[in-house]
């Protein structure tokens, strides 16, 4: 795997770049945006070749990470590129119809309207944690939207971008859709270039990095980024079940998901069951590690020893680190990492200022509800939160009092599985939306049109200005 491509490979890497960029822009101001039967087309072969191509999807993230669960891929990637790519073009029509708008009284009987038009060329940098669902999901929107775009992969991930490369080839031509391959100089570039609207997924201070290299150009950003999403458990509720769904959702993926949970605050009362609990239900979903399929490995050597570092540095200022190994086995050149859950943390342990991204589950005792809740708002805006309860009302009180780019009540992670939901963040985890109709209008321009009637007074308001434009104000504006 090439982390650092050579000066070489960066330079060539470079010059795809400006052709690519050149290519679709001068098709943009040839031809100007998509037909709406020219995307739903795109879209229907995008879905045939993604159904065709899963198992060489499966194998090429596999490779990249040295070990990806089939079935992880299947659900997470494969799928849900295709449920979106087939909302997307069921709706489409829908979506892109004029929207009739409200013409105020004193200038009846003309028309107003929105009108949604793509916004020309798009890019998007897109992470390696979900290389492929995060490259096509958005991609699928702006094609919505009837753009033209350009996709940078992970470098960290370059079978899955040269998989990219052949599937996207063989549904678009290369001026409607390519895919840019290259390391940081080639990022740093890509998002440097005026583009029409820049989506960028990745970690906080990155997109820093992204928006800063875009704002000299005042390109749109959309910026999906993460944070420490936590999970809350009521009294009330049944400590195997928030277990067993928190596991569920730290496990998947290794904990390499942005809306993974990122730590649990759990009522002192029931921290006792809940250790209990999460790590049956760890033993559960994964009765062995190394040579189980169904966990995945670590993306690399150098995030592996970052989160073991993370899990040493609590360890060393009093933490108590519980180990879920049911087979005691050595992960020692695996590219795995032993799940474990950390109680006794404290505020100045780097698992708790970090997002982890790993399968680390800290553990935070709470006398209320009231304390979670001010828990939260004391730190940065989370991009989801769970909230595990069987009160409606309290469940509402959380929302409402709490922010954060989503919530899921009574499990994790499944809202950005809807697509009649945006997903998005909220400060440090992101700016902007997209999924559905939310990605339809990311990628559009929203155009407000006016059309004037034959018969209309407004001539009765230009100078010079008389009497009756005096009785007109009079009226308009009331006593």
């Amino acid at each position: 795997m090439t982390l650092n491509p050579q000066p070489e490979a960066e330079a060539d890497h470079l010059e795809a770049l400006q052709a690519a960029w050149t290519r679709s822009r001068e098709s943009w101001q040839a031809e100007g945006g998509l037909s709406i039967r020219a995307r739903k087309d795109f879209l229907k072969r995008l879905v045939g070749e993604v159904r065709s191509r899963r198992d060489a999807i499966v194998e090429a993230i596999d490779a990249d990470f040295g070990g990806r669960s089939r079935h992880e891929t299947l659900l997470a990637e494969v799928w849900q590129v295709v449920e979106a790519t087939r909302h997307t073009r069921k709706h489409l029509e829908d979506w892109a119809k004029p929207e009739p708008r409200e013409v105020s009284l004193h200038f009846q009987p003309a028309t107003a309207r929105v009108v949604s038009q793509p916004l020309g060329v798009v890019g998007i940098i897109a992470p390696w944690n979900y290389p492929f669902y995060l490259a096509l999901l958005p991609l699928v929107a702006a094609i919505g939207a009837g753009n033209r775009v350009l996709v940078k992969p992970s470098e960290y991930t370059p079978r899955t971008a040269q998989l990219l490369v052949e599937l996207l080839g063989a549904v678009f031509p290369p001026e409607v859709v390519a895919v840019v391959e290259g390391g940081p100089r080639t990022g740093a570039a890509f998002a440097g270039l005026p583009f029409d609207h820049l989506l960028f997924t990745g970690s906080t201070a990155v997109g820093r990095k992204v928006m800063a290299a875009a704002a000299p150009n005042l390109t749109p950003v959309t910026l999906e980024l993460g944070g420490k999403s936590p999970a809350i458990l009521h009294e009330s509720f049944p400590v195997a079940r928030f277990a067993e769904r928190v596991a569920a959702g730290k496990l998947l993926n290794a904990g390499q998901t942005c809306i993974a949970p990122d730590y649990a605050l759990v009522p002192q009362a029931r921290l006792e069951a809940f250790v209990t609990a999460y790590q049956e239900a760890v033993a559960q979903f994964l009765p062995s590690l190394g040579d189980n399929g169904d966990y995945t490995a670590i993306i690399n050597e150098r995030h592996l020893r970052r989160i073991q570092a993370l899990v040493d540095d609590a360890r060393e200022r009093g933490a108590t680190v519980h180990e879920i190994n049911p087979r005691g086995e050595e992960l020692e050149g695996t590219g795995k990492l032993v799940p474990s859950l950390i109680t006794g943390v404290t505020e100045e342990m780097a698992v708790m200022q970090e997002e982890i991204f790993g399968p680390v589950l800290p553990v935070l005792p709470v006398d209320s509800l009231d304390e979670a809740i001010a828990y939260v708002n004391a730190h940065p805006r989370p991009l989801a939160l769970y909230y595990f309860d069987r009160s409606r009302r309290r469940g509402e009180e959380v929302v409402e009092r709490t922010h954060s780019g989503g919530v899921c009540i009574n499990d994790v992670m499944l809202h950005i599985t809807q697509e009649s939901l945006p997903f998005g963040g909220v400060g440090p985890s992101g700016m902007g939306a997209y999924h559905g109709l939310d990605g339809f209008r990311t990628f559009s321009h929203e155009k407000s049109v006016f059309v004037q009637s034959r018969v209309n007074a407004v001539r009765l308001l230009s100078p010079p200005y008389g009497a009756l434009a005096d009785r007109l104000l009079k009226l308009f504006i009331g006593a």
